[in-house]
């Protein structure tokens, strides 16, 4: 449970840094992202989750 505490603290460490250090690019992006098909982000959404849990599985479980 505590490596799971950890690894949501460290997502919004990064999300906290992107918003604070480069908040107009972010904005950007989410407009662009509005543009994408919502089949195209779900599926772009479930390969990142996929891969996250692969390595926190070769990290952990090896």
């Amino acid at each position: 449970m505590s490596d799971f505490l950890v690894g949501l603290g460290l997502v919004f460490v990064i999300e906290g840094l992107i918003y604070a250090l480069f908040p107009s690019e972010a904005l950007k992006l989410y407009e662009r992202l509005k543009a994408i098909p919502s089949e195209q982000l779900r599926m772009v959404g479930l390969i990142t989750a996929i891969v996250g849990l692969s390595i926190v599985w070769l990290v952990r479980g090896a």
